[in-house]
């Protein structure tokens, strides 16, 4: 195995974050670069790779959605982003033609379950479900150990959703469904209904009852189909103080004692099945890491 440490982007709408190291616990140079254009925004990741070189290889784990069809011409290009200006673009052959080292992909969310699989919340358990809300909703599943991908990707983000009766006059964010479960629960979501981001608003607010109970309806959904040992819940609406206990019990509420199991049937069971990541912010980053170390 090369001396060479490994590299890692988190490639996010809000910001690209790149790290160098040759282990999760050997991390020797991180950087975060705010999301612009792509040229502005690639050539600060590209000189932060080429003044600490070299690196034997790199791990993306990219927003999206993105083509991860390796067969397809389009592998690795940005699809149907609303993000302006990246629509369309070529993020893995750019990255290889500037760095002209290998690099693997997968979406952002499967890099922090990843990481979380093999060293957070989701250790020794293959059938994990991880879901992040932020400036999105993305998940991603572990089944028996493997990635579940199809034609593409987990877009479980813009699954539709009842709309509560005390929210009918919403008509949600979502550039192409407005009122699919990231259009009513994501991070712009909350700041376009009450006019202030979740971190400005206080714990008692109501929109943390009516962001429980969507979170709770697609977490639902999402369990009922892929059935996972357990549920990983993170991005920064999550770190709002209180927000996932409300969430479980909504889930439990929901749910009405339907699944007969013990992890499903009472609420102290599900604050070991329903978590948030151990890793906290770090999960994607890591797992950008992990992927180019596995894969090297």
């Amino acid at each position: 195995m090369s001396s060479n440490p490994y590299g890692g982007i988190e490639a996010g709408g809000t910001k690209f974050s790149c790290a160098i190291g040759t282990s999760p616990g050997d991390i020797q140079q991180i950087i975060h670069i705010p999301t612009t254009t792509p040229s502005e925004t690639l050539s600060k990741v590209v000189e932060f790779f080429k003044n600490n070189g070299p690196i034997e290889s790199l791990g993306l784990a990219a927003f999206g959605p993105i083509e991860i069809n390796k067969k397809s011409p389009n592998y690795g290009h940005l699809t149907s982003t609303p993000k302006e200006g990246w629509r369309g673009f070529d993020l893995l052959g750019y990255l290889k033609e500037k760095l002209n080292i290998s690099i693997y992909l997968e979406t952002d969310v499967q890099s922090a379950l990843r990481a979380e699989h093999l060293l957070g919340a989701g250790q020794g358990i293959d059938n994990l479900l991880y879901i992040t809300v932020g400036g999105g909703i993305g998940g991603a599943s572990l089944v028996n150990g493997h990635l579940l991908e199809g034609l593409m990707h987990q877009e479980i983000g813009h699954m539709f959703i009842p709309k509560l009766e005390e929210d009918k006059s919403f008509d949600g964010v979502c550039h192409f469904h407005n009122d699919c479960w990231e259009g009513l629960s994501s991070g712009p979501s909350i700041e376009t209904r009450w006019g202030k981001s979740g971190e400005d608003l206080g714990i008692d607010h109501n929109a943390w009852e009516l962001e429980a109970k969507y979170l709770a309806y697609g977490i639902v959904n999402a369990l009922l189909v892929t059935m996972p040992e357990r549920i990983i819940v993170g991005g920064g609406v999550m770190k709002n103080e209180g927000l996932i206990d409300k969430v479980r019990l909504n889930i439990y509420k929901m749910l009405n004692g339907y699944i007969d199991l013990p992890s499903l049937t009472n609420l102290e069971a599900l604050e070991k099945y329903i978590v948030l990541p151990s890793l906290g912010s770090s999960s994607g980053i890591l797992g950008a890491l992990m992927l180019a170390r596995s894969e090297s």
